[in-house]
């Protein structure tokens, strides 16, 4: 699954100040930006990540002391150079598809690959310096387990859609990441990123669950936004509630801050305090014990129209200890509450988005076996279709022979048989080039084949050029041909692991009564499937019988992963339903076709592979190498030991960097 932005936990952090100095490159002093670093000490655990600008091969850095991102980037002497030739333009840094900020702690970023950029802003308002410029940002003493991450998307809702500081930004990336601190409120932290304008704090503006729509508001504690996204948008015309006196973000505040920062917006760089004495006057003599020795002051307020809220509940009350076992209508606060895992209207539905996934359903073919449905594939490069490995298990025998004719359709879109293009882009399948039905020894299932069509027509584009790693949270899309029907788009929600057992929960409570084969055994088994398969990607779709194969699409319409099944049962109508879908992360299925292809000696497949250039490619043969090197493949080692057995420079190149045992030479398949 795509990965978090992870967190140490090297223990309790504190602040520090000091002077950054760089006498080589002839930059001037600056006062550095207060630093969360272990307490004690400036060290932390040793880190490292990649870094990159746009075109250009990716840089390493390790980090083994605290800082923030830039702090990081700022040891790389190619990062320093390019900051002095764009000094005029603002720093972006995207990690994941998401602009973080620069100020973000570095231990965030362990094993990232971050994309670096300048962008020459047209601001709309001065904003705070943040990060290495200046700002002092971080209050409070705080252990990285501490740290929430969620994300924002840079166009806010009706009447606040211009919520960024730099509008340019809105045209890099759609979601920016935000960090905070457990207990302190949504609107401190958006305060503290820096990157939105003024409207956002003052507005009665709140966040917005781009899945679920459930609101939160700036008021509101961070705790519960880890991993999310959300949406900006605009309550009501009034202005902005007051803060709570008492609040425990109010805590980490430095005296006066929230006076001082609409004056600090306006400060022009230059007239900020520099100096490491000044910056240290403005903390409070006595910080709060954060850790339960000294709590903030506790204020005893009755909460608003509570009346009503105390009358409902004693009236639930009441109708349990009669022995009531439900509640027929949802009263208006309970339906605020309530989540549903499920269907989002909105999820995949911008014109551009779905313009581009039109596009690529080309690509998306009907799988037959002797002219009946079994399932969906797509073509993945050249000439060769991905599908599951059940979808054809039935006529494929242990002797690697079809029993049976395959063929493909690649525009099956509309019952009208005479309807123009339907009887075109059938396509023959001339053999089974790889497969896999069975778990690994870790247990993992691998469920793949890789068809090779005939060469006597044109072909869509392959897929893999859109290839991308699993998302952790946000929209999906499948497309495929469910119950061997026509082509069809299912857009859908992934549910994180997290949130997996309670899907399953809650479809057991929805059934109880009415399924009568299916047991609380039977939900009972797809919670520890589900447990046990963290690498899985789950969602709930209506893609059932006939879909496995479908390609799925993040919501930047890369290929993530394979759709490839689910629990269904039947109801009480006897209508099929599901518990819970998943597919298979597609980086997962390459690195083994790959190891397959080596092992079988299929290096004519390999070398159509190996000329099919696409992003992310290089990581993909680092992740192989390490599978290899970490079991036993001695066909595949054997096969690397022969490279005098090809002339192809490809293949050279390939053989060559699994040979590599120290400091492997990244290899480039498309200077080949």
């Amino acid at each position: 699954m795509e990965p978090k932005l992870k967190t140490e936990t090297d223990g309790p952090m504190d602040k520090t100040v000091e002077n950054n100095t760089d006498d080589h490159n002839g930059e001037s002093h600056q006062l550095r930006n207060l630093q969360l670093v272990a307490k004690g000490e400036e060290s932390h655990a040793t880190h490292s990540f990649k870094w990159g600008s746009t075109g250009k091969t990716s840089t390493s850095v390790t980090c083994n002391k605290a800082g923030t991102v830039e702090d990081s980037l700022k040891r790389s002497s190619q990062f320093r150079e390019l900051a002095k030739k764009n000094n005029d333009k603002e720093l972006v840094v995207v990690a994941d598809g998401r602009a973080i900020s620069s100020h973000c702690p570095c231990s965030l970023i362990k094993d990232k690959c971050l994309t670096v950029s300048y962008v020459k802003t047209k601001k709309v308002d001065k904003p705070k310096q943040i990060g290495s410029s200046g700002s002092v940002r971080p209050r409070r003493k705080a252990s990285s387990c501490e740290l929430v991450m969620f994300h924002v998307l840079t166009i806010g809702g009706k009447n606040v859609m211009k919520i960024m500081r730099t509008l340019e930004l809105k045209t890099i990336v759609q979601e920016i990441t935000v960090y905070a601190y457990k207990g302190e409120k949504v609107k401190q932290a958006l305060k503290r990123d820096g990157r939105f304008q003024k409207t956002v704090f003052n507005k009665n503006c709140a966040l917005s669950h781009t899945s679920t729509h459930v609101t939160t508001e700036m008021s509101n504690l961070v705790d519960h936004l880890d991993g999310n996204s959300y949406r900006i948008i605009l309550l009501n015309k009034s202005n902005p509630p007051d803060s709570q006196p008492g609040s425990l973000d109010d805590a980490y505040m430095m005296p006066n801050e929230s006076q001082r920062s609409e004056s600090d917006e306006n400060q022009d760089p230059s007239q900020q305090t520099t100096t490491s004495e000044s910056v240290k006057n403005k903390f409070p003599k006595q910080e709060p014990n954060l850790n339960g020795n000294t709590a903030p002051e506790e204020i005893i307020r009755e909460i608003p129209h509570s009346a009503v809220m105390q009358n409902h509940l004693s009236s639930q009350f009441n109708r349990v200890v009669k022995g009531r076992k439900t509640v027929s209508k949802l009263s208006r606060v309970q339906n605020l509450l309530r989540v549903e895992f499920g269907q989002n209207v909105q999820t995949c539905t911008e014109v551009k988005t779905m313009k581009k996934l039109m596009d690529f359903s080309n690509s998306v073919c009907h799988v037959r076996i002797n002219g009946s449905p079994v399932g969906s594939g797509f073509l993945l490069f050249d000439k060769f279709v991905l599908t599951n490995g059940h979808v054809i298990k039935d006529i494929y025998n242990d002797n690697r022979q079809l029993n049976g004719e395959i063929t493909v359709h690649f525009s099956y879109e509309s019952l009208d048989p005479m309807e123009k293009g339907q009887e075109s882009g059938v396509v023959k399948v001339e053999e089974v080039a790889g497969f896999e039905y069975c778990p690994d020894v870790s247990e993992h299932m691998y469920d793949w084949a890789l068809l090779r069509l005939s060469a006597d027509q044109t072909l869509p584009n392959g897929l893999l050029k859109h290839f991308g790693f699993l998302p952790q949270s946000g929209g999906v899309c499948i497309i495929g041909h469910p119950y061997g029907g026509v082509k069809k788009i299912d857009p859908c929600v992934i549910i994180p692991p997290d949130n997996r057992n309670q899907v399953v929960e809650k479809s057991y409570h929805e059934n109880q009564g009415h399924i009568q084969l299916v047991t609380r055994q039977f939900f009972d088994g797809v919670a520890g499937y589900v447990q046990r398969n963290s690498e899985v990607l789950t969602y709930q779709s209506c893609f059932y019988h006939g879909s496995s194969g479908s390609p799925v699409f993040d919501k930047y319409c890369r290929v993530v992963a394979m759709h490839s099944g689910g629990f269904t049962y039947p109801d009480a109508r006897g209508d099929t339903k599901s518990v819970i879908e998943f597919g298979y992360r597609l980086s997962d299925t390459i690195e083994h076709i790959i190891v397959q292809l080596v092992e079988r000696g299929r290096l004519d497949v390999l070398k159509a592979y190996l000329a099919y250039s696409y992003p992310h490619q290089q990581d993909m043969m680092s992740s192989v190498k390490k599978l290899v090197e970490s079991r036993n493949f001695p066909a595949f080692r054997n096969t690397v030991k022969n490279t005098e057995a090809t002339n192809d420079e490809s293949l050279k190149m390939f053989f060559d960097f699994f040979s590599q045992k120290e400091e492997p030479v990244p290899m480039d398949i498309s200077d080949v």
